[in-house]
């Protein structure tokens, strides 16, 4: 089981942590020795889009190369950490003007996939995209259309990526309506 201890001072009085488990719980907790305050550590969510252009075989997917680590220059669909204050669905279509400068329309949740080793959960929304022109940000080295057969498959930088491409295709292969797909990355 995924535990990340990235406490060890306590947020509130600066106090020193020790994990243990609270009364009335049932996992271990941060647990302030000082002012006894319980600190929770809880899944980060990742959210993107799965941006779409054209039709049938004309299909093509936008893919982003990283400028940034982990996975510097590695190919990535564009997606980063939902920041409070925004819904999942906000938080994707923030991420895909911020790394590729997409113009997009939204569609519903794609693909759910939980990282637990890294205590992560990924949400890929599909997308249209409105527009074949893009404006990459500082976090992306090139944001362009890929076909299926072109897919940089051996330089994508995450398997999250992998998987969700991996869906879409199979689906479009098989004639199957969007539907959303869920699992685990091991």
């Amino acid at each position: 089981m995924f535990h990340a201890r990235r406490y060890k001072h306590c947020p509130s009085c600066g106090g020193p942590v020790e994990y243990r488990v609270p009364a009335d719980d049932n996992r271990e907790r941060a647990t302030c020795l000082n002012c006894g305050s319980i600190h929770y550590e809880n899944p980060i969510n990742v959210v993107g889009t799965l941006p779409v252009w054209g039709e049938g075989e004309a299909t093509q997917v936008l893919l982003c190369k990283r400028a940034i680590e982990p996975r510097y220059g590695l190919w990535t669909l564009p997606a980063g950490f939902l920041e409070l204050g925004e819904t999942a669905a906000q938080g994707a279509q923030r991420e895909t003007d911020e790394e590729a400068g997409a113009r997009i329309e939204l569609g519903p949740l794609y693909c759910l996939l939980n990282v637990v080793q890294v205590g992560q959960i990924h949400l890929f929304y599909s997308a249209r995209l409105l527009s074949t022109e893009f404006n990459p940000g500082p976090e992306t080295l090139e944001a362009r259309l890929f076909h299926e057969h072109e897919l940089p498959w051996d330089q994508l930088a995450f398997r999250t990526v992998r998987r969700t491409l991996q869906h879409f295709f199979e689906d479009r292969r098989l004639g199957r309506p969007p539907a959303l797909h869920s699992g685990d990355i091991g």
